[in-house]
């Protein structure tokens, strides 16, 4: 006969990996916001600036996101420096900004 098996330790093992998962996914958050130069702004700029570019349906603006991120990770000299200036993708996320009228994906 087989050993019965014990699902109440197996659900806390699997329970205690994921509180040890959602802890490693907020510290490397914050040191990613370290990293960039992100922790420079307040608290309320940052949480707006996110907030904008979780609204953002331009695709074309997420694509130069997302390269400019990758730049960042592979150690480009040039994203890291321009990390903090505005070329073009901190205007695009500035929650005061007023979509064009031909931005598909805004009302």
């Amino acid at each position: 006969m087989r050993k019965p098996r014990d699902y109440d330790a197996e659900l806390q093992a699997l329970n205690d990996k994921a509180k040890q998962l959602r802890t490693r996914k907020q510290t490397q958050l914050g040191e990613l916001v370290i990293a960039t130069g992100a922790d420079a702004l307040g608290t309320e700029v940052l949480a707006g600036v996110l907030l904008a570019a979780i609204g953002n349906d331009d695709a074309s603006r997420k694509e130069a996101w997302r390269k400019r991120g990758a730049e960042f990770f592979q150690g480009a000299s040039h994203a890291r420096r321009s990390a903090g200036k505005d070329t073009g993708g901190a205007q695009a996320i500035d929650p005061g900004a007023q979509p064009s009228a031909g931005t598909p994906g805004t009302a």
